[in-house]
């Protein structure tokens, strides 16, 4: 077995969502543990605790009222079920509820895709979800995968951004296009990408303006960064990334709806999740936004941003103790 398999191999994978996702699941599984004590049957005392597991686990009122209205359907057919059992019925209706929540294949094992080059990715999110962050982690994993990687330093209303961003660039070995702090990002992207084509490099990764507050000053200055860089390659970017705080729960699926309002998101990549009892919400955003998840993080390393595979998540969640 190669590096490459250790690093992006199903097992490693595995194992480092089991570690991410303890919190979320010992919080779950806790709660409905204790609703089961002294309990021969499932009853609607039973399923009102998984009802508030559920939804301590931010999976959503939305997301909640589905998976429990399910299984009040299975549980009329037998009301004797164990602990075990209701486990299995509780990990099907989720793994029922993702079938449909889109996911594709494009960055397994840190590919990309062969039908153009370089594969530019716009990042976008607000500023503390750990946006730079991912960036960063994801150049090392394109790296380690052997892709050449070329980070633009859009982020120019903010000093910390860009020094934070070039503190990965060396860490990674990765070159960085930046300028002075208020400098135009459109000017900061073209340049980029201008530099990424003459270097025949393999993916683009582009850092914006982490800001909200102003809904149609984002999406202008967004729709400005896709015009330039499509001067350069007209079907460009092939990704627009929204970065979100799965630590942050409710908070992550509000800032989700302003973003999608306010552009054209493509993928997701939810962060932090290895700090928070609130895991659930990976489920909420799947089955709300039908926008395909791609990435998760769930670990301090570079390689703790993981490929988001469904079943693996699924199994990383339902990990009961041995």
């Amino acid at each position: 077995m190669g590096i490459f398999d250790k690093i992006f191999g199903k097992k490693q994978q595995q194992e480092s969502l089991d570690q991410g996702l303890q919190k979320t699941r010992e919080g779950f599984f806790g709660k409905i543990a204790k609703a089961l004590v002294g309990k021969s049957l499932i009853d609607e005392d039973v399923l009102d605790e998984v009802e508030n597991a559920l939804v301590s686990a931010d999976v959503g009122i939305a997301t909640t009222v589905k998976i429990i209205e399910q299984l009040e359907k299975r549980i009329q057919k037998d009301k004797y079920l164990n602990a075990e059992e209701l486990h299995r019925i509780i990990k099907e209706e989720i793994q029922s509820l993702l079938v449909n929540a889109p996911e594709d294949n494009t960055y397994q094992n840190y590919e990309l895709p062969s039908t153009h080059k370089p594969h530019v990715m716009l990042i976008v999110g607000v500023n503390g979800v750990g946006k730079t962050t991912t960036i960063g982690k994801l150049a090392h994993n394109f790296s380690l995968a052997g892709k050449s990687v070329l980070l633009g330093a859009a982020d120019t209303f903010r000093a910390a951004a860009v020094d934070q961003l070039t503190i990965w660039s060396e860490r990674t070995n990765v070159p960085i296009v930046k300028k002075e702090m208020g400098s135009d990002p459109a000017s900061v992207a073209y340049d980029t990408v201008i530099s990424g084509v003459a270097k025949n490099v393999d993916v683009i990764l582009i850092d914006t303006a982490g800001r909200l507050h102003n809904k149609a000053h984002l999406m202008e200055e967004l729709s400005k960064i896709k015009r330039v860089i499509q001067k350069v390659i007209p079907d460009a970017p092939h990704e627009v990334m929204l970065v979100l705080d799965g630590s942050t729960g409710q908070n992550a699926l509000e800032q989700a709806k302003h973003f999608t309002v306010a552009t054209d998101v493509t993928a997701l990549a939810i962060t932090k999740l290895d700090g928070t009892a609130k895991g659930g919400v990976v489920l909420a955003i799947a089955d709300q936004f039908k926008i395909p998840v791609k990435f998760i993080g769930v670990g301090e390393q570079a390689t703790d941003l993981l490929v988001f595979n469904k079943q693996l998540f699924v199994d990383g969640l339902f990990q009961l103790p041995q």
